[in-house]
């Protein structure tokens, strides 16, 4: 039971740093750190951390090339998802971002009985639109944030692409040389797409030392250590319990975000009443898929 607890402890933990991900994001902005000057260094950094972890553990990273393409391509897939990300942050806050890209849990009830061969759950569905329902709502009454929230929405949408692509590939490649593959990948193709519009400079690398500081932060304790450390808990905790949690990201992520910049995330009544919504629909999705479980297994 001890042992049981602490690793639930380590996943709130886990679960409150990815909260942090977004404030990071947005203290990187200040720093004057646009979006895709992030990624490209976050991905960097991340790929450097990982790639020391798997030397450290004397981890083998021979793959199939096919796998290799495959991993890539889901990498540049996580690149452009970072851009949405973070530009909706820079556009509009870190409250919007998170409650967009809550949507995630809609996309992906759609996109995983296409990628699992299974049929489409009708409640999930019935779930989904009720979330377009609670963006609706909050598109009408937070209409300055408009492309805040459809850069929000699209973070989500490829997030549950790679979600569902990695959940099929990790049943036979370990997730540690996964995440070398994917954000190796990703750091590629941003890297060539930067070349293409001359989007490298001088003043592209002329980072001010906060700037670097606070994204070292999020590449090694907001990406390689949650990664590494929520790989290692699954072996421990069921993945009910695991996806259940990570929903707690959004409250953590918009609560910090409100007592650190209380002017700049205060928002409207409707606005709140949404999230409480879409909130309320992603922790009774997951209720639900429990009991139905325990009732089959009676």
């Amino acid at each position: 039971m001890l042992s049981k607890n602490k690793n639930l402890l380590l996943l709130h933990f886990i679960v409150f740093i990815w909260g942090w991900s977004p404030i990071l994001g947005k203290l990187i902005n200040i720093e004057g750190i646009y979006a895709y000057q992030l990624v490209w260094f976050r991905m960097l950094i991340t790929v450097i951390t990982v790639g020391v972890y798997l030397i450290a553990i004397k981890q083998s990273i021979r793959l199939k090339r096919e796998d290799v393409f495959k991993l890539i391509g889901i990498g540049a897939i996580i690149a452009f998802h970072w851009f949405c990300f973070y530009h909706a942050i820079n556009v509009s806050n870190v409250s919007v971002t998170l409650v967009a890209f809550a949507t995630g849990t809609l996309f992906t009830s759609i996109v995983e009985p296409i990628f699992y061969k299974r049929k489409i759950i009708r409640y999930e569905l019935a779930f989904g639109m009720v979330i377009i329902g609670a963006i609706a709502m909050i598109f009408k009454v937070e209409t300055q944030y408009t492309l805040g929230i459809i850069f929000g929405i699209l973070a989500a949408l490829t997030s549950s692409f790679f979600t569902v692509f990695n959940g099929l590939l990790v049943r036979r490649i370990p997730s540690s040389v996964i995440a070398l593959y994917e954000l190796g990948g990703g750091f590629l193709a941003l890297t060539i797409y930067l070349l293409i519009t001359n989007e490298f400079s001088s003043a592209f690398f002329d980072v001010k030392p906060m700037g670097i500081f606070w994204v070292s932060v999020l590449s090694v304790i907001g990406t390689a250590f949650p990664f590494i450390a929520s790989v290692n808990l699954m072996k421990k905790i069921s993945p009910y319990t695991v996806t259940l949690t990570v929903n707690l990201e959004t409250i953590y992520g918009i609560i910090i975000a409100y007592i650190l910049w209380k002017k700049d995330e205060a928002m409207t009544p409707g606005f709140y009443t949404g999230t409480l919504i879409i909130l309320a629909v992603i922790f009774g999705n997951g209720l639900l898929k429990n009991y139905l479980k325990k009732d089959q297994n009676l």
